[in-house]
């Protein structure tokens, strides 16, 4: 991503919500030869992320952010973006002609329906990373997709700035922004609680650096279930070491009971997986799945006493 604010269509861009998200995307907006003319932020960390990453720009209340822009980016969290919108068309801020962009995951255009029928324009550019509120949160955006939502209309436009952003836009069903959010969450941060929870047990395992004994093995299993989906899968589940799995079950119920419950879960789905893609033979499912329904307290009906 390059400057060029000689180029023809520039923007001038409010940024309502300078955090991780916002302040990365208003400096890539910068970059892509738009002017971000005014910011609003809540908390200290949000200000000084503002002067860090939008050298210059004032930062003031939402209203005049809205007031001074071509494009607003609201950045803020899910649950606060439909009240903000309320507020907005409440208290007659004028919207008439604005591209109105939010850059939540779990919300198509439809969240935005107050100020669009008030004349906005409505986009949703949902960015597929983690923000850290790291410097390389901007070099981060080069390569990544969004989820796009918006009329049709206005679509061309919402896939260029995604471009001009130096990302990929991937088309996203309004009625599908739901199922599409479960799954990048699932994904993404409950990997990170996986292996954290990983982490701690090798701690108590005795591993005193359990990042450096995970990361190759982990990299490699990410590498394979990318690459090759549930054929990627390895270890005990798959192979049908029921006795293996039930050792692990006694351990975590000794050790971490908090873990058990996680453990119990995935190796039941990886179980489901692994038998319908033919990895896994019926009879070796059935003692599997005898174990896990012991982990969970259940009789092997699965049923609870």
């Amino acid at each position: 991503m390059t400057a060029s604010h000689d180029r023809p269509g520039r923007l001038a861009v409010g940024v309502v919500g300078v955090g991780r998200v916002g302040s990365a995307l208003g400096h890539a907006l910068t970059l892509a030869g738009h002017t971000v003319v005014a910011a609003a932020g809540v908390s200290d960390a949000s200000h000084e992320r503002a002067r860090a990453r939008l050298p210059g720009v004032p930062l003031r209340p939402v209203p005049d952010v809205v007031a001074a822009a071509d494009l607003v980016l609201l950045a803020v969290p899910d649950d606060a973006l439909p009240p903000l919108i309320a507020g907005l068309v409440a208290t007659d801020v004028k919207v008439e002609g604005k591209l109105l962009a939010h850059t939540s995951g779990r919300y198509g255009v439809r969240v935005l329906d107050p100020a669009t029928r008030a004349g906005a324009l409505p986009l949703a550019l949902h960015p597929v990373m983690t923000f850290t509120g790291r410097p390389d949160d901007v070099d981060r955006l080069a390569g990544i997709c969004f989820g796009v939502t918006s009329p049709e209309p206005l679509r061309p436009v919402a896939e260029a700035l995604v471009v001009e952003m130096g990302g990929d836009p991937v088309w996203i069903p309004e009625e599908r922004r739901a199922l599409y959010h479960a799954a990048l969450a699932g994904g993404a941060n409950h990997l990170v609680t996986l292996v954290a929870e990983s982490m701690d047990l090798l701690t108590r395992a005795g591993v005193e650096e359990p990042g450096r004994m995970l990361g190759p093995l982990l990299g490699a299993a990410l590498d394979n279930a990318l690459r090759l989906g549930v054929r990627g899968l390895t270890g005990p589940v798959v192979r049908g070491d029921a006795g293996t799995v039930a050792e692990h079950v006694t351990e975590l119920t000794r050790v971490s009971p908090e873990a058990l419950g996680a453990y119990v879960a995935l190796a039941r789905l990886t179980a489901d997986r692994a038998l319908a893609a033919g990895l896994l033979r019926a009879e070796d499912a059935e003692r599997l799945l005898d174990v896990l329904a012991g982990g969970r307290g259940e009789d092997t009906e699965g049923n609870r006493p």
